[in-house]
């Protein structure tokens, strides 16, 4: 039996993601996805985490459009692939933003605000758009489980990746260099080329030039330059 697409006389593109998206979220075809393909061999994907205490742009639809088209035709292939979703918790750029927010400084952690109250309020403020978030991954149709994401502030996360590099380490891939390492003598530590911007390393500032005009006339000004000739 052959199964007939729907036909659109007039196209509304708005009403056609409308309802597919409905029939989607209805009949669960995300999970059902994952779930028809239980013992196919994993094609395993972690998403390259966004970061929730930010709005998202046109950039991040882009990318997850990208990242959806390989995720989408692994499946096709028959593989089973799980799509786990991340949340990015930066660090540094999150406590100066909960300092300006509360009007404290790093000396005040441990005096007017308890280390167990800032640190609330950093993972209070990092997890700030998630909604946001929730609904633009649904509304641009991408695949990602949300409901399980893993989280970089975590002590599992942070584990792991210590581990990792413990790991690499023992097989000697791990060697020392020199490189130049910016650093903030405020925030007591080193920055990464990403919280450059945010800690406005290079402020805005007016030069002040001072700009004089002369009328001269060109014929007068070729005369007298071929009469020096």
């Amino acid at each position: 039996m052959s199964t007939k697409f729907a036909e659109y006389k007039g196209l509304d593109l708005p009403k056609v993601a409308e309802e597919i998206l409905s029939y989607w979220k209805e009949n669960d075809i995300f999970k059902k996805s994952v779930t028809t393909r239980e013992g196919k061999e994993p094609f395993i994907f972690f998403e390259g985490p966004p970061s929730a205490n930010g709005l998202p742009g046109i950039h991040h639809v882009m990318a997850r459009a990208i990242k959806d088209i390989f995720c989408r035709y692994k499946t096709q292939k028959g593989y089973q692939v799980k799509r786990k979703a991340g949340w990015d918790t930066h660090g540094l750029p999150i406590e100066l933003g909960v300092e300006k927010e509360l009007g404290i400084t790093k000396e005040d952690i441990g005096t007017k605000i308890s280390v167990e109250k800032y640190n609330e309020a950093c993972k209070n403020a990092v997890m700030r758009y998630t909604d946001v978030w929730n609904d633009l991954t649904e509304k641009m149709g991408y695949w990602v489980d949300m409901e399980d994401p893993y989280i970089t502030y975590k002590s599992k996360y942070m584990e792991t990746v210590w581990w990792l590099l413990s790991e690499i380490y023992k097989k000697g891939l791990i060697y020392k260099g020199y490189t130049v390492q910016p650093y903030s003598p405020k925030a007591g530590t080193g920055l990464s080329s990403h919280e450059l911007n945010p800690l406005r390393t290079f402020p805005d500032f007016t030069v002040t030039t001072v700009t004089d005009r002369f009328l001269i006339s060109i014929s007068s000004f070729l005369e007298e330059a071929s009469e020096d000739l």
